[in-house]
């Protein structure tokens, strides 16, 4: 059993998979919507990663008319919740941690780096 990541299907074998032609792969890679890996040969190589990505992108396509353009955005913002996701996560976590040792570490009591910035205003009356 090969994992989830690990590329092993070539080009030929996906098309089958998915009914489409290679040459339907090809383009999508030049469109920037699939990063097969490669041989030292230069064949591609597709991950169970890849071919499912091709299977969302061929129903963006072929069931709800979504264009190219259309489809890279979608991709995008679906990387984007996953990585929010994967945070959100590792703040449960840490709070979970935290709650468990009943206060917060000296070195967890201030944020120094973060992609988020809260700001508070006060109401005036």
């Amino acid at each position: 059993m090969h994992g989830y990541d690990e590329p092993v299907y070539l080009i030929s074998i996906v098309a089958s998979m998915l009914n489409i032609h290679p040459q339907t792969l090809r383009q999508y890679e030049r469109d920037g919507l699939i990063k097969p890996s490669r041989t030292q040969g230069r064949m591609r190589l597709y991950s169970q990663r890849d071919i499912d990505r091709m299977k969302m992108i061929l129903r963006l396509t072929r069931d709800l008319g979504v264009n190219i353009a259309g489809i890279d955005v979608i991709l995008r913002l679906k990387e984007q919740m996953e990585q929010m996701e994967h945070e959100i996560e590792m703040l449960k976590d840490e709070l979970r941690e935290v709650n468990r040792l009943g206060s917060v570490p000296r070195s967890k009591a201030v944020v120094k780096k973060s992609r988020y910035d809260i700001i508070i205003f006060e109401e005036k009356e």
